[in-house]
């Protein structure tokens, strides 16, 4: 389940809270450039990129004691985080750019200087990316080749709804939300499913 176009069907999935929240970024900002873009990108896909590295590392320390059990505990944190997406799309609670900031630092909100509550609001849509990171651990996926797919990944869809957020509207965001939740549940029940018909 290591493979590229896996890796990069997760980078999406992982992707879509930045992207909701470029989304909102952008439908709240006057006038956004190519390079506003990309600045906005690289700041969500570098936080992306951080959080799977922080899990991965705490997944290895855990490896050796979960072992016969692993590809369970990665079907059920992928489970646990696809359905959390479901259920922010359905119910329409998919957060926007201030709402991310207070997330990640409580009485910030709209207050302190914009790069700071950019940093912050990718950090709070990150969080979902450092349980995964424990999940690539227990899959024995090349953690630089994942990083560097998700960040990739994750720059570009947050490029991208920061420049179409003032014509595609933040309603987009609860659609690709649900979108990634499925891809989430789906690779790992795919994970169960190789590892059960194997034997393991």
């Amino acid at each position: 389940m290591s493979g590229l176009l896996t890796l990069i069907a997760l980078g999406f999935s992982l992707s879509v809270d930045a992207f909701a929240a470029a989304l909102a970024k952008g439908a709240s900002m006057k006038r956004v450039t190519a390079g506003d873009a990309l600045r906005i990108g690289a700041v969500f896909g570098g936080m992306e990129a951080l959080m799977p590295v922080i899990g991965f590392l705490v997944g290895l320390a855990m490896a050796s004691l979960v072992a016969p059990v692993d590809h369970w505990i990665a079907f059920v944190l992928l489970l646990g985080v696809g359905l959390h997406m479901l259920y922010e799309a359905a119910s329409g609670s998919v957060e926007t750019h201030e709402e991310n900031v207070e997330i990640a630092a409580p009485g910030i909100g709209s207050e302190g200087p914009p790069w700071i509550r950019l940093v912050l609001a990718a950090l709070a849509t990150s969080i979902d990316a450092l349980v995964v990171g424990v999940s690539l651990a227990m899959m024995g996926v090349n953690i630089i080749t994942a990083v560097i797919v998700i960040g990739v990944v994750t720059t570009l869809m947050a490029a991208l709804g920061a420049l179409i957020g003032k014509q595609a509207g933040v309603w987009l965001g609860r659609y690709a939300e649900a979108v990634g939740g499925v891809v989430l549940i789906t690779i790992g029940a795919l994970i169960l499913w190789q590892h059960l018909s194997n034997g393991i």
